[in-house]
């Protein structure tokens, strides 16, 4: 079965990321392409996307670095690569519950280098079978 990828360009980074078979990555993945303007949370990236979803059942007060989340308060897609100003010690702790729906393939941390404000683009990628 093939996993679907998407591709996340900001600043001059460009990660891919896979993608769950949650109904909030099947939102985010109807919605592509997106384009919009980062804002920055400690080790954190967000922007608004247009999607709508509800916080699912199993959304997470903190999560891993790597992972893509749905923040529904402020319709955000999310990248975490470590701590936010809510982390207690090293974890890594969004401003409430995300809808993780699926993790970068690579070095998250890279993300770092992206400025508040630099223009963000999320498009699909080449699928990539699963093992």
């Amino acid at each position: 079965m093939a996993t679907r990828v998407i591709s996340i360009t900001a600043g001059g980074v460009t990660m891919e990321a896979s993608l769950d078979g949650s109904a909030t990555a099947d939102a985010v993945w109807d919605a592509l392409p997106i384009t919009s303007r980062v804002s920055l949370w400690g080790d954190e990236m967000y922007f608004a996307i247009p999607v709508q979803a509800v916080e699912a059942t199993d959304a997470r007060a903190t999560v891993n670095i790597g992972d893509v989340g749905y923040w529904p308060p402020g319709n955000a897609f999310c990248v975490f690569w470590g701590p936010t100003p809510m982390s207690r010690g090293n974890e890594i702790r969004p401003a409430s519950p995300v809808n993780v729906f699926g993790s970068v393939i690579g070095d998250a941390r890279l993300f770092g280098r992206v400025s508040s404000g630099s223009r963000v683009e999320v498009t699909r990628g080449s699928p990539r079978e699963s093992v």
